[in-house]
């Protein structure tokens, strides 16, 4: 049976699954592979581990949570023998909020959330706050962390000329701000594309040529500058938006309170 895997460079794979149109990262390396991000629930991981077995052997080394967010982490647990790596701020609001992360995946996936109940949620322990590299024998794999943009806690990987954003950019839907800093967001990426990659794999959605990366800054900025323009809601100017008026207004709330924000 053929494995259901894309090839997006050498070794490098991404898996897009059905259930939020979610990507997840696998690199391989010499004597085992690295996992990007871990899906929403344990058996949505277990998925993940039953997928990667028809593609290869090897086990599972390395762990990279590239945000905080529940549809990213919940799935840790089902690669415990892993090394877990992400941003300092994701292992922290993982350790201070577990419930509320929790209570996220509850309002999204309804019962079939009830298998987080009594879990403990596994969160980074090797961390960093702007670099750190990945030796997967004879393969480097880059993380990197250049500011606030979708969380507090985004990091992209790098390998190569190919680029795992996260959530920091998101194909066939708005981005999405309801943790965001929407004034930030648009420097923050514009840092991480700065080697211009050849090939973006987002959060959700499918992969992305630097043409399609372009225009979603382009929005991030649009929507930026209408944010920071409007002394109230009902200043924004949603005439040529880039997105939805409900995307914006949140854009917007978002906008207004970011530098109290922590």
């Amino acid at each position: 049976m053929p494995h259901p895997f894309d090839e997006v460079g050498d070794g490098i794979f991404r898996r897009r699954y059905e259930v939020l149109d979610q990507n997840i990262g696998i690199v391989l390396g010499e004597e085992a592979v690295a996992v990007i991000d871990t899906r929403s629930i344990p058996s949505h991981a277990d998925e993940i581990a039953a997928d990667l077995r028809r593609l290869t052997a090897l086990p599972v080394g390395w762990v990279v949570n590239t945000h905080w967010h529940w549809d990213h982490v919940l799935g840790n647990s089902s690669f415990a023998a892993a090394e877990f790596w992400g941003h300092q701020r994701c292992r922290e609001v993982m350790l201070e909020e577990p419930e509320a992360i929790k209570a996220a995946a509850h309002r999204w996936l309804g019962d079939a959330a009830a298998e987080l109940d009594g879990i403990d949620l596994v969160a980074p322990g090797k961390v960093f706050t702007r670099d750190a590299v990945l030796d997967l024998g004879g393969r480097k794999v880059e993380l990197a962390y250049r500011g606030k943009g979708h969380t507090d806690a985004d990091v992209t990987v790098r390998i190569g000329d190919v680029l795992f954003a996260g959530d920091l950019l998101e194909e066939g839907a708005p981005p999405a701000y309801g943790d965001s800093y929407p004034q930030q967001w648009p420097d923050t990426i514009a840092e991480h594309l700065s080697y211009a990659p050849r090939l973006v794999v987002p959060g959700h959605g499918d992969v992305m040529e630097p043409n399609a990366v372009a225009t979603q800054v382009v929005e991030l900025r649009d929507v930026a500058r209408r944010c920071a323009a409007a002394a109230s809601e009902a200043d924004l100017d949603f005439q040529g938006a880039p997105y939805p008026t409900d995307v914006i207004k949140l854009a917007f709330a978002r906008s207004v309170t970011e530098q109290d924000l922590p």
